[in-house]
């Protein structure tokens, strides 16, 4: 009996997809393949590409997703080193880097069991973090008293140091606080520190401007001493010149008054006729009375 060849085919094509199916596997670019071998694990693949295998019930092929995974913890109640409660939660990014490890220790390579355990580290590590800073580094008015990237670095080393303890084949590849508040019993001391903190700011300026204040006050009342000073100086130099002045021509107006009167009395007159001006003035009054004579003696037309 004749088969048909199209019958052939299929079963040809059947028989290989059968047997690829037995003894291939594929893993995927974002995957890890764990194989094992009746039930111990045997090795892993990372790479991506198809991979030979031993049938069922030889060998087993469990593949993990080594991606980053994330999740956040549940938000605890710590005390920091000054007897202060805070609420605090992190964010976790973590990926397997050891399947082989990895797979035996989590239930088959369960990413929820893992999450699980990784999140109880995290949150025994941000627990002893916090309890060795006091609230002035999570809360405070001078923002370069705060330390929130050293706290998160703080806890992701200590973290990981436990899980690279207990080898789990897990990394922590970064750690971040996700939330951070306070409860209602201590927002009145936070304020109150915060207020207090405040205060000795404004001190600190108002002192400073006090002694601003005071060395700009000395270095005016030093200058105007300084000019006060020449100035006096000056005017007992100008006094000692017009008295040395006065003692040479003094004994000729001793010698001739009228003379002394009468060039005092020009000199007067000079003195206020320097700007152009328009004098009403009374001929009685020394020095204008200079005038009375010129008035009197005015020769006739």
């Amino acid at each position: 009996m004749k088969r048909n060849p199209l019958t052939i085919v299929i079963s040809a094509v059947l028989a290989v997809i059968f047997v690829l199916v037995l003894f291939v596997f594929q893993v995927r670019k974002s995957e890890i393949a764990v194989v094992t071998r009746f039930g111990a694990t045997s090795r892993e693949q990372s790479e991506p590409g198809p991979y030979f295998r031993l049938p069922w019930p030889i060998e087993n092929v469990y593949k993990l997703d080594q991606r980053i995974q994330n999740f956040e913890d549940k938000l605890h109640e710590p005390q920091t080193a000054d007897n202060n409660i805070i609420l605090i939660n992190v964010y976790v990014g973590w990926r397997i880097t050891d399947a082989k490890t990895f797979f035996p220790r989590f239930a088959g390579g369960s990413i929820s069991v893992a999450e699980r355990t990784l999140e109880d580290i995290v949150s025994q590590a941000k627990n002893a973090v916090v309890g060795k800073h006091v609230l002035g580094d999570f809360a405070n008015a001078d923002e370069k008293q705060l330390k929130f990237d050293a706290i998160e670095g703080e806890i992701k080393a200590l973290a990981q140091a436990q899980l690279a303890t207990n080898n789990y084949g897990i990394r922590i590849e970064y750690l971040g606080i996700k939330r951070l508040g306070l409860p209602e019993s201590v927002t009145q001391t936070v304020f109150d520190q915060m207020t207090g903190e405040r205060g000795r700011l404004a001190s600190g300026f108002e002192n400073e401007g006090i002694a601003a204040a005071a060395k700009i006050k000395s270095a005016a009342d030093r200058k105007a001493a300084e000019m006060l000073s020449a100035a006096d100086g000056e005017a007992r130099r100008i006094r000692g010149q017009g008295e040395a002045v006065a003692a040479d021509i003094l004994p000729v107006f001793q010698q001739n008054p009228e003379l002394a009167t009468f060039l005092l009395s020009l000199d007067a007159i000079e003195i206020s006729l320097k700007e152009r001006s328009t004098l009403v003035f009374d001929s009685r009054t020394v020095p204008f009375n200079l005038f009375s004579g010129a008035l009197t003696n005015k020769p006739a037309k």
